[in-house]
């Protein structure tokens, strides 16, 4: 069937049109000059999604095939599509669609019913006709074996299948309802939409599913990661609500166990402070809410803790020494409490025997590997080979015991450095290999009795066992027959199965609300007053205080979509407050020129101390080496366009003047990186080559989305542009607006 050319809220709630990889056609005239390096200069016809309605499909059941269709010229568009049905599948609706008018810089959705015969991968393909062009996109879709549909009051009780090696699967718990940011990754990666949708994980309902589909399959506990939000006082956690409000709150609380890993990484935050503050805050926070519970992990009677950068306790405690101290006063603390000790593990994915060693001098009982990174983006073949090696050589070395971790693929959160997957078959090789290592290794240790699967869920950085779209219930099933003896087949139940969900309905309500600022920003504005040639780019927030855009007048687009944002008087008009809010751009391949950029803007604050804060940001974590930003180091300005991980900071010799507008630019022509203040050249650096291009967003008025390190004043006129201007340019653009 075909439904309006406005986005349907249902299809939104499950958040399955994401823009892929789209495939584009110009099938209109250009209307205007674009951005150098890209962008929508007169656009055309792009297919934005391809995809099905609902994460997981069931053979011999109606399914939804789904397409979004975007106009990105200036003149109407007449389109036709056609879903292309594989054999064994029958469309229930009419396979081509009749013609659809789009609006310039809007879209369309059309749906089509199908059904599949058999369970199984079957493609599809989909053909869009404008005028004279046609524009094609394929999808491989997976159909789970048949199962009668059943409307019940819950989830069936967990069939747990025992395993004679005990098994624990890591648990990334950042799947909050507050934070559908987190999900940007599957964006980019819809075939990783999990079985639940784009879940909230405060749900007990959530928490019930994933115990139900890992028991049934071997998995016996989950290691939560553990953050800790400020050290030095009472505890504060984030992310904590996947253990405090759904698994402590939900039904099968007492079908598996659950340990935690302490993510101690943000140091002054997520450590602690001192030898006080672990005794009279941390450890007894853990003891209350964790320790005693009966559900967490307790081995030979003793409270397992892993824990995620052991060796940063050495400064928070002092010294070696004090954190040997504090492992002994810990696990008499538990053996004061009743148990028989503490078991700790400290995380490690190398193979340096001086690191090693300074784990076992701490006390640690055991090493294991969160994940572990493969280099060169490995064939599966590669990517098991080499986890074989690094196990035998940490066993090899004979430093600490270890724990062995498997790891199913790798990402990054942008698809940075190597990134890599092994398929089900093939990630049953590795579950086999491991698990003959591990009843090789000798005596009655942790060992040889226990095994860690990397990922359960961690859907951003790319690694993950848990039930999902491109592969369902695959890698779970792989566990279950390499670890247990449970018959087969067994029926894997999926929400839908038995009339319960959806779980994403806090994420439908952002994406429509993001899909409807999508409109606003992307309107066609233009202003005057600064060189034209090369403009990607320009910002100026002049719009309505209460506008939650900020639109791009250089006319190419590329409006901001503001979060807690603000307006004030600026250089020219308004400008943007910078308190913690800022404004996103979208990514697009026009966002990272190549061969050169300018990066300029007003500033203004009262301010002093504002080190590593940044007012205009390309450049994040999984590409640190890519893009560029600037912003204050040491009160000083700074532009930035690395080359290696956070290289070339180019740094004005003085601190930002402060109480007035101050004019910046930062200048790259491919060879030499230049920095002016008030139109004059103030520092210069010589980095030789292109501008490493990424798929980011670019952030205005802070390092990103409700980040720490935000610039504190405000922000006006910012300019991007693909090419370095010349001093004189420069200059004209600082005496255009208030100076001294």
């Amino acid at each position: 069937m075909i439904s309006s050319c406005m986005m349907r809220m249902v299809l939104a709630c499950i958040g399955l049109f994401f823009a892929t990889a789209a495939t584009r056609a110009a099938a209109q005239e250009p209307a205007g000059g674009g951005p150098a390096g890209g962008g929508p200069a007169g656009g055309g016809i792009e297919v934005t999604a391809f995809q099905p309605v609902k994460p997981l499909s069931r053979a011999g059941r109606p399914a939804g095939i789904a397409a979004v269709i975007r106009n990105t010229g200036d003149v109407k568009a007449s389109v036709v599509a056609e879903l292309k049905v594989p054999a064994g599948v029958r469309c229930t609706t009419p396979a081509t669609a009749p013609a659809v008018v789009i609006e310039p810089w809007d879209e369309c959705e059309l749906e089509w019913e199908v059904v599949a015969e058999e369970a199984g991968e079957h493609a599809f393909g989909l053909e869009v006709r404008t005028g004279d062009t046609s524009i094609e996109a394929a999808l491989t879709v997976l159909f789970l074996p048949a199962v009668e549909m059943q409307k019940l009051p819950y989830i069936p009780e967990p069939e747990p299948v025992e395993t004679e090696i005990l098994i624990g699967a890591h648990h990334c718990p950042l799947w909050e309802a507050d934070k559908p940011e987190m999900w940007a990754q599957l964006l980019k990666h819809p075939e990783r939409t999990p079985a639940l949708g784009f879940y909230a994980q405060e749900n007990p309902e959530v928490s019930d599913w994933e115990t139900k589909w890992a028991v049934e399959h071997g998995v016996s506990f989950f290691i939560y990661c553990w953050y800790r939000a400020s050290q030095g006082g009472p505890v504060e956690t984030r992310f904590s609500s996947a253990i405090h409000e759904a698994l402590f709150k939900s039904r099968f609380v007492d079908k598996m166990k659950f340990t935690i890993m302490w993510e101690n990484q943000r140091r002054g935050f997520a450590g602690v402070a001192d030898e006080q503050d672990l005794k009279e805050n941390l450890f007894p926070y853990w003891m209350e809410n964790y320790f005693t519970h009966p559900s967490y992990l307790k081995v030979d009677n003793k409270p397992v803790l892993f824990i995620y950068r052991p060796e940063f306790l050495v400064d928070d405690l002092g010294s070696e020494e004090n954190v040997v101290k504090a492992f002994d006063w810990m696990r008499q603390a538990c053996r004061d409490a009743g148990f028989d000790g503490l078991c700790l593990l400290g995380e490690y994915r190398g193979l340096n025997p001086e690191h090693l060693g300074l784990m076992k001098r701490l006390g640690l009982d055991y090493s294991f590997a969160y994940c572990w990174h493969v280099g060169n983006s490995p064939t599966p073949e590669q990517a098991i080979a080499a986890q074989e090696a690094s196990i035998a050589k940490t066993q090899e070395l004979g430093i600490l015991p270890q724990v062995v971790t498997l790891s199913q693929a790798w990402s990054g959160w942008h698809d940075e450095g190597s990134i890599w997957k092994i398929p089900p078959e093939e990630y049953k090789t590795l579950l086999e290999k491991g698990k003959a290592f591990v009843e090789s290794m000798p005596g009655e240790g942790l060992g040889s009795r226990m095994l860690l699967l990397d990922n359960w869920n961690e859907w951003g950085e790319g690694h993950y066992i848990a039930p999902y779209r491109e592969y369902g219930f695959g890698y779970l099933d792989a566990v279950r027959e390499v670890f247990s003896k449970a018959p087969e087949p067994h029926i894997d139940l999926i929400p839908e199965d038995i009339g319960l969900g959806p779980y994403d309905t806090a994420y439908a309500a952002y994406r429509a609300r993001d899909k409807n600022l999508g409109k606003l920003r992307t309107q066609r504005v233009r202003k005057a007053g600064v060189p034209e040639e090369g403009l990607i780019g320009w910002w100026a927030f002049d719009e309505k205080d209460d506008a939650p855009v900020a639109l791009d007048y250089s006319g190419h687009r590329f409006g901001a979509i503001l979060y807690d944002g603000a307006r004030a008087p600026g250089v020219d008009g308004s400008a943007l407050v910078c308190r913690g809010g800022c404004g996103l751009v979208d990514y697009d391949p026009a966002l990272s020129p190549e061969s050169g950029l300018t990066v300029a803007c007003w500033v203004k604050t009262d301010e002093t101390g504002q080190s590593n804060q940044w007012f205009v940001n390309h450049v994040f974590s999984g590409g640190t080496q890519t893009g560029y930003r600037m912003g204050l180091v040491d009160d000083k300005p700074t532009f930035e366009v690395p080359q290696t991980s956070w290289s070339h900071h180019l740094k004005a010799p003085s601190p930002l003047p402060t109480g007035r507008w101050v004019h910046l630019a930062g200048t790259f022509d491919g060879k030499t990186m230049r920095l002016y203040v008030d139109g004059v050249e103030q520092a210069t650096m010589d980095r030789p080559g292109p501008v490493n291009g990424n798929q980011f967003p670019l952030c205005l008025g802070s390092y990103a989305k409700g980040h720490w390190a935000h610039f504190k004043g405000l922000l006006d006129e910012v300019l991007l542009y693909g090419r370095a201007l010349s001093p004189a340019e420069v200059g004209a653009l600082a005496g255009a607006g208030e100076t001294p």
